[in-house]
């Protein structure tokens, strides 16, 4: 966690108290919290104060194999019964061959920094009352909160599935997902600030940093590091709701300083140090863990987002204004929120270089089972079903589902598909690409989305 906010000389002495002036206090393992399907760590409050909520790019309102307890596509974070944060204490320098003696109190969070095979610096936590800490990472041990695996994006077809939801041991090896990829440490009394850390304590209440992972002494003789593939995070440039616009990638130290994106994901050397930002989430800021890209919402943002009601009514909207393949003249219909995947006969289907909406039809083909010409205007390119983001916190509005995302077909408002066509996300190592956020789909033409045209009934 964090680690910051003290002094210590040039040539410290083997152990060092660190005063409070270190405000990036770091927590400690949770869960004794229940988890509420499609919410998350829940305290027994009636009222019960939500910090915001995390959901997973990629993901169409659920895990293709669904939400299971910590393993789920959206966690809210709630003001625990009991504060569970931690804040640095003391600095001990030791030798490197006695760290796990030194580490044997296991109710003590500590993190240990490796600089030779002859010396370790360890920081000591202690509890914070004023702080709840939330770890994330692919380990499904009890002190991570929120369980997230690889999500499979694509920069070709249908994107979005998750590797490893099932838990194979072959999927598991293969994700570049740390097991303890960062915690988030939220202040429990107004505004209830949020703020992210790279790496998360393990079982035994620590965070190893070994000697080859990326770390240095501060200029006021504390340490901090970089976690191998680093935790990434882009804060809007704007409000979310009313101007998204992408701000800049940057990486998040294991004392939450912010840092310029290193050369390639996992490079020894860090990049250049940011002061004039900070750690602080905001709404509709990005969260990457490569791997996996969460979104950070406000209860004040997410107010402006469609809930699932709503967006059944959008969708009986929409069927009610029965829409027809000008071709065949048949009703189109968009099937309901929880058929998902499963083509329906009456299904819209849209060809994404002009925005025609149809209904399926079996011809077109300029080459056998490639692109599609439409009818209706001639152009020729991809003709996919047209499906419904489900997932509301990742709409930008709750305005009506005009358009479409190109080239995957999920439908959404305006304000939505334009502001995330916008924002390049992080892929492979120093990869950036723009993509759906409903299903992880590479976005393809010159804006990434399309506005669908619909024909109304002849009647």
């Amino acid at each position: 966690m964090v680690l910051e906010g003290s002094s210590e000389a040039l040539c410290p002495p083997p152990s060092l108290e660190l005063r409070p002036s270190c405000n990036k206090s770091q927590p400690s393992p949770p869960l004794g919290s229940s988890s509420q399907p499609h919410d998350g760590v829940f305290p027994e409050d009636k009222e019960p104060v939500k910090y915001g909520e995390l959901i997973v790019l990629g993901h169409n309102g659920s895990l293709a194999n669904g939400d299971k307890g910590r393993r789920r596509s959206r966690l809210a974070l709630y003001k625990r019964p009991k504060a569970n944060g931690v804040k640095p204490d003391v600095i001990h320098n030791v030798s490197t061959p006695l760290v796990s003696k030194a580490l044997s109190n296991k109710s003590q969070h500590s993190i240990s920094y490796t600089l030779s095979r002859s010396h370790s610096v360890i920081v000591e936590y202690t509890h914070d009352t004023n702080t709840d800490m939330f770890q994330i990472g692919r380990s499904t041990e009890s002190m991570i909160d929120f369980v997230v695996t690889d999500t499979a994006g694509s920069s070709g077809g249908q994107g979005g599935g998750a590797a490893g939801e099932g838990g194979g041991a072959g999927q598991s090896a293969q994700s570049t997902i740390s097991r303890y990829a960062c915690r988030i440490m939220c202040e429990r009394s107004a505004p209830y600030t949020a703020r992210i850390y790279a790496a998360g304590f393990d079982s035994s209440k620590n965070i190893f940093l070994g000697e080859r992972a990326a770390k240095w002494r501060t200029s006021d003789g504390l340490m901090d590091g970089l976690t191998t593939n680093g935790v990434l995070v882009m804060h809007p440039a704007g409000e979310f709701v009313s101007e998204p616009a992408p701000g800049v990638w940057r990486e998040i130290s294991v004392c939450g300083n912010v840092f310029a994106l290193r050369e390639t994901r996992s490079a020894q050397q860090r990049g250049k140090l940011v002061e004039n930002e900070s750690n602080t989430l905001q709404d509709g800021s990005l969260i990457d863990l490569c791997g996996a890209t969460l979104l950070w919402r406000t209860p004040a943002g997410l107010r402006h987002t469609p809930t699932l009601k709503q967006l059944e009514s959008l969708r009986q909207e929409l069927n009610a204004a029965r829409p027809q393949c000008p071709v065949g003249f048949n009703t189109l219909a968009f099937p309901s929120l929880a058929q998902r995947e499963i083509v329906d006969k009456k299904q819209p289907w849209v060809y994404v270089n002009c925005g025609h909406v149809h209904g399926y039809h079996n011809w077109g083909y300029r080459k056998e089972k490639g692109p599609r010409e439409c009818p209706m205007c001639r152009r020729v390119g991809p003709y996919v079903p047209l499906w419904l983001g489900c997932e509301g916190g990742l709409y930008l509005d709750a305005g009506p589902p005009t358009h479409a995302f190109c080239p995957c077909g999920h439908v959404c408002s305006e304000k939505t598909v334009v502001g995330w066509s916008q924002i390049p996300l992080p892929h492979g190592t120093h990869a950036f690409h723009a993509a759906c956020p409903f299903c992880g789909t590479w976005l393809t033409g010159e804006q990434g989305h399309i506005k669908l045209i619909f024909q109304g009934p002849v009647d």
